[in-house]
């Protein structure tokens, strides 16, 4: 893995994996795309586009797309999945036996398996033992990935030589890649941060105001560094592109999916409904009972977890919810402070 000569699949036809195979192609990795959807397959090699995710942004001719799984991996040195959490056990059963053994797995999937809370790239090593693993995460919208808009993501492993090699073989003059040690903090902080921008969703949809946002985003971000740092991530971590740069992003930004469907609960409207109205999948949804399940077990306070899982599965109104985040117990600020 010296360049862009090693073969890269790239697993998953939404948004991001369509985003990633566009800049690949651009920089002449000849990557072949997975869809799922044999129909969208089909689709996007008829209409040189993604019309569901990605409409109107070309996919170039050096993309190879396909509805089938052993070509898309066969002989790829580097497999991206970038499937949404709750579909990655399913698909890694179907895909193990054309999975190349020397392949380097790369998480682009930023949530949690949802049975056990497992991070992707754990359960990617159970599924298939001994492969390269690593994550790539940080402050990225698809849209503007896909259009070559500047980047700068983090690929993460713990061998420093595997990272380097992804950084050289994944970057390009609009993809700037940093490398990272920590896989634990980049993927924790990569999942709950979809969490917090629903929250902040909900702070928008009330008006609530600026100042109550940026509250909301710092505490957050606390609140994620201490259950990354209590299942061994650095803390440094979050202060990065894995951690700060993407919360902000996804808390923030317009394109943003998880936080929009925190503003329309905060309009009233039922989850079921605002999913079932969109092709687009809000990670954070299928993160919080992972995170509060691991939270649990790490002995970690979640309060803005506690509370967005309350009003998703359990009916909590929202004025309640904000109520129960105001009235927690006063405590210093520096509570809890996180140490390596």
């Amino acid at each position: 893995m010296t360049g862009v000569a090693t073969p890269v699949a790239v697993l998953g036809a939404g948004s991001w994996g369509t985003a990633l195979t566009i800049h690949l192609a651009r920089i002449g990795a000849g990557p072949r795309l997975w869809a799922r959807d044999g129909g969208l397959a089909r689709e996007i090699l008829e209409r040189g586009e993604n019309p569901r995710y990605l409409p109107g942004i070309p996919v170039p001719a050096g993309a190879r797309v396909t509805g089938d799984l052993e070509e898309a991996l066969t002989g790829a040195g580097i497999v991206i999945v970038a499937i949404p959490s709750h579909f990655v056990a399913g698909v890694l059963d179907s895909a193990k036996a054309a999975v190349p053994g020397g392949a380097a797995l790369v998480s682009a999937t930023k949530g949690l398996e949802p049975s056990q809370g497992r991070r992707i790239t754990a359960l990617l090593g159970e599924v298939l033992p001994g492969r390269p693993l690593a994550a790539l995460s940080g402050p990225s919208f698809a849209r503007e990935v896909a259009l070559g808009q500047p980047t700068a993501l983090v690929v993460a492993a713990t061998d420093d030589g595997l990272a380097r090699a992804l950084q050289r073989g994944l970057a390009g003059p609009t993809l700037r890649l940093y490398t990272n040690r920590d896989l634990v903090g980049v993927e924790i902080a990569g999942a709950l941060k979809n969490v917090m921008a629903i929250a902040t969703g909900l702070c928008d949809g009330l008006a609530l105001g600026e100042n109550a946002r940026a509250a909301l985003i710092t505490r957050g971000l606390a609140e994620i560094a201490r259950l990354g740092v209590a299942l061994g991530a650095q803390p440094g971590t979050f202060l990065g592109l894995a951690g700060l740069g993407d919360l902000v992003l996804t808390c923030t930004g317009s394109l943003s999916r998880n936080r929009a469907l925190g503003g329309e609960l905060a309009r009233g409207r039922a989850l079921g409904e605002i999913e079932s109205g969109t092709r687009m999948v809000a990670e954070g949804v299928r993160t919080v009972s992972s995170a509060l399940r691991l939270a649990a077990g790490a002995g970690v306070a979640m309060p803005i977890c506690e509370e967005v899982g309350a009003l998703l599965f359990s009916g909590k109104p929202v004025n309640d919810a904000l109520r129960s985040l105001l009235s927690r117990e006063p405590r210093p600020e520096e509570e809890g402070r996180l140490e390596p």
